[in-house]
């Protein structure tokens, strides 16, 4: 009997060698797995090589397309400021759609344009450069969806404790889009009214006639009254007694015409000033009412110049005498000889 131990062995097969894991993956690891047979070689070129081409790659599609988005806003911008210096209305809301001398500054749509400019230039830079991060972080090995259901998760949470600010950012953009105020408009929005000396996505600012800086987020904005849009009307009420009412009317339409044909005025009448009548009736007479349309730069100048205009013709054509007589009373003498001191009239 032959003990097994006698018999010859049988050669066992020799263990085949993995490639390494990259080669079904990069063709560069291929060929330098099939060219020197190092698996480890193979594996550090895909590494080393591959991987930083692929992420440099990504880095610079990034690049050109941000490139390419802020230039195109470049030329829009660039085409807008030009279509405004030349009247155009590529920006101009509907409503500020006038004849050319109630138009809102060229100057002033450049500035909207500008500013609108920079916020598409943001958002674009944010986009492209969000979207380049999550590709360079696959090419690493991250894997995504934990860290996308974690940033979702923190968005929300985020959304909920900071709706105030998103609030003020959406309302700061359609400010802008609509144009509804720029640097230097005299506006009212509710608790403050002045001149406004910035706008931002979030604050506007505001300086009032007591010179006081007001900081109005754009979210707690609800109405805003725009007194430098378009055009303006100037309402005076000017008391003139008991007097003939043809008379103090033919006095103010006078003085109200030489305002308007002054030179130093002219250019701010949009319309001649017209004296509508009897406004209200008052313990002291007759109130009339003067108004003129004006542009809304020249106002208050106007303004002031046409109460001091109308209140000089009242003195002159004697008016004012006699309002102030109407207001005056006699009061009667005292007897001073008396005992209590306190005597009747004599």
């Amino acid at each position: 009997m032959i003990s097994p131990l006698a018999l010859p062995l049988e050669e066992s097969p020799a263990a085949p060698n993995p490639g390494p894991s990259c080669v079904k993956v990069s063709d560069v690891c291929e060929i330098v797995y099939e060219q020197t047979k190092v698996k480890w070689l193979a594996e550090s070129s895909y590494w080393v090589l591959v991987k930083p081409l692929t992420i440099l790659l990504i880095v610079i599609v990034a690049m050109l397309i941000r490139a390419l988005i802020h230039r195109a806003v470049d030329r829009l911008i660039k085409h807008t400021v030009a279509d405004n210096e030349s009247g155009g209305s590529l920006l101009r809301p509907f409503r500020n759609r006038l004849p050319t001398a109630l138009a809102l500054p060229a100057e002033r749509r450049n500035q909207r344009a500008r500013a609108l400019g920079s916020v598409l230039r943001s958002i674009a830079s944010a986009v492209v450069f969000t979207i380049a991060t999550m590709l360079v972080l696959g090419e690493v090995g991250l894997n995504l969806g934990p860290l996308l259901a974690s940033a979702g998760i923190a968005g929300l949470a985020i959304g909920f404790g900071a709706q105030n600010l998103v609030k003020d950012f959406i309302a700061g953009l359609f400010m802008l889009l609509e144009d509804q105020y720029g640097v230097g408009d005299v506006v009212d929005v509710g608790e403050t009214s002045g001149t406004v000396e910035a706008v931002g996505l979030r604050i506007t600012t505001i300086r009032d006639a007591a010179g006081v800086v007001w900081y109005v987020r754009n979210g707690e904005i609800i109405r805003v009254g725009n007194k430098s849009q378009g055009w303006a009307v100037v309402n005076i009420d000017v008391p003139v007694g008991f007097i003939s009412i043809d008379q103090a009317t033919a006095v103010l339409r006078e003085a109200a015409a030489a305002v308007a044909e002054d030179p130093d005025f002219v250019d701010d009448f949009i319309d001649p000033p017209t004296v509508l009548g009897v406004e209200q009736i008052t313990a002291d007479g007759a109130v009339l009412r003067t108004t003129v349309k004006t542009s809304t730069e020249a106002q208050w100048r106007v303004g002031r110049e046409l109460r001091r205009r109308l209140t000089e013709a009242l003195e002159r054509a004697g008016i004012a005498a006699q309002l102030t007589a109407a207001r005056m009373f006699i009061r009667p003498a005292v007897d001073h000889n008396s005992d209590t001191g306190q005597g009747g009239p004599t």
